[in-house]
């Protein structure tokens, strides 16, 4: 299996040498593990230069399938462990930040308190990038906004507003409310979440185009340029929880709401920490909905 988790190892870092670190090697047993991957498969696979490595074309045909084996093997590990209950498993979770700031540590921690030998390994990015992650095996599962994917199972958790964002002195400070056509006048700054965004969606089904002079990739870095008055924006209500920025929000007509889920492409196959995971997620949601009943 070295070779197979090398050669991924090497296109994930964009180097050999930073490859060999991470995997405990010697940068000429890397080199030679590659060399071994090219001639059991007859073809070059990664050409080195001065500006670092890039994939041939055989390259780029075989990453998938290569990438397909070493997911396989981690689930052969995964599944070893699952035969001796949940002492040792590994969750592999895809997140984005409102989420693993305010839900995954409570989670991580209650869940830790029943099976403390289970690990936790965390990918934060977006709606597209963690839905990739799920279809390519790497995450198990994730949290993502269901109208942002397909072909996956998708288990909602909760409903979440989004709320305008405005710098304090702003012309619409005094409303209780503002609607989605008075956003559209001031510099916006956009939340980058992939190929869907919330902002973006709404602003779309009303049949207005924002003023959109910036994407940004961080909540909080957003937060930092409303409060210097760079523009305005809408942010969920999740990540607003933990503002600690000098802003104002406002409730937006009629409604701007996002949905978050859990995501998974195929139960039966995860890893058993896995599974019992997403059942206490869905559980612990499902005890919250009752509370506010």
């Amino acid at each position: 299996m070295n070779i197979y988790e090398s050669f991924v190892k090497i296109v994930e870092l964009g180097s050999f040498t930073k490859a060999a670190e991470a995997l405990g090697y010697t940068q000429s047993a890397i080199s030679q593990m590659v060399n071994n991957l090219e001639k059991e498969l007859d073809t070059t696979l990664i050409i080195r230069s001065r500006k670092g490595i890039s994939l041939t074309p055989d390259g780029e045909e075989m990453l998938p399938f290569i990438k397909n084996i070493c997911h396989a093997h981690s689930e052969l590990k995964e599944k070893h462990q699952e035969m001796q209950g949940l002492e040792r498993g590994l969750i592999r979770i895809g997140t984005f930040s409102s989420v693993s700031t305010n839900w995954i540590p409570t989670l991580l921690h209650d869940f830790k308190q029943l099976y403390p030998g289970v690990h936790f390994e965390l990918q934060q990015g977006e709606y597209t990038s963690i839905s990739k992650w799920i279809y390519e095996g790497t995450v198990d599962f994730g949290f993502v906004n269901p109208a942002a994917v397909s072909n996956l199972t998708t288990i909602p958790l909760a409903q979440d507003e989004v709320l305008a964002v405005l710098p304090y002195g702003h012309e619409l400070a005094d409303h209780d409310e503002v609607h989605i056509h008075d956003l559209t006048k001031d510099p916006f700054i956009q939340i980058d979440e992939g190929d869907f965004s919330e902002p973006q969606h709404y602003f779309e089904k009303a049949n207005l185009t924002p003023n959109t002079q910036f994407k940004v990739y961080d909540d909080y870095t957003i937060m930092a340029m409303v409060e210097q008055q760079l523009g305005i924006s809408m942010l969920p209500k999740l990540v607003l929880s933990r503002c600690p920025y000098h802003i104002l929000t406002k409730r937006i007509s009629p409604p701007v709401v996002r949905t978050i889920s859990l995501a998974y492409k195929n139960k039966k196959v995860l890893p058993i920490a896995s599974r019992y995971f997403i059942d206490f997620i869905t559980e612990h949601f499902s005890k919250k909905q009752e509370t506010r009943i």
